[in-house]
């Protein structure tokens, strides 16, 4: 995991709260990239049963409702600002389908073994090393056996360039949104999941790693 997040975890509401008018705009130029190809790796089926935490803005959740018109699609953040930036983007789209809450990733509120696909992009990243063990425990309880997970997160820099991301973040935290690098794939199978890939994407030197992981079953 590296260095422990920057901002105290009582903050990163209030501060996605004042970011969610212009979130938007810094995600196209930087995370675009890796949120597309975030949502090819789901292999998502319509008819499953998906959660995205850390809904944001809607941003990949506007692509899971489209791909699963006849599944069941919640979307949880903690972030109000964030959550009625994501309302206004699903407006057009029956609300049938989906369904957009406060929630925390430390404690989903879903029933066990109840999930098919489970996607989150950017958490990670903001949260204290002490919680991180927590939610992936918290995110495998949730998942069907064989169940999938997409986790997108900023990463380490791969160039020179790509780092100026990681010195922001030490000296300007709030002005990185509290994010920090991070490497999730280890501690991730250390959890009770099977790593199917580990991709590197970097989009305006902003370095990107997506993990392709799947709820582990033992006989």
């Amino acid at each position: 995991m590296g260095r422990d997040a920057p901002l105290a975890q009582a903050e990163i509401p209030r501060l996605y709260d004042s970011l969610a008018p212009f979130y938007d705009r810094w995600a196209f130029f930087t995370e675009s990239k890796a949120r597309r190809r975030a949502i090819e790796l789901t292999c998502l089926r319509d008819g499953e049963t998906v959660l995205e935490v850390a809904v944001g803005t809607g941003l990949m959740f506007e692509e899971i409702v489209k791909l699963n018109p006849h599944g069941n699609n919640l979307g949880i953040d903690l972030s109000a600002g964030m959550l009625r930036r994501a309302g206004e983007r699903l407006a057009p789209y029956t609300s049938d389908n989906y369904e957009l809450r406060r929630g925390d990733a430390l404690d989903l509120g879903v029933d066990t073994e109840s999930i098919d696909l489970l996607v989150n992009c950017y958490m990670f990243d903001l949260l204290c090393a002490k919680d991180t063990d927590t939610v992936l425990d918290e995110f495998g309880r949730v998942l069907k056996p064989e169940g999938r997970m997409v986790v997108v997160n900023m990463t380490h820099g791969r160039s020179r360039g790509s780092r100026v991301y990681e010195s922001i973040s030490r000296r300007f935290p709030r002005s990185a949104g509290g994010c920090r690098g991070v490497q999730l794939a280890t501690t991730t199978s250390q959890h009770g999941f099977e790593i199917d890939s580990v991709e590197y994407l970097q989009q305006c030197l902003f370095p990107s790693e997506i993990i392709v992981a799947r709820k582990a079953t033992h006989s």
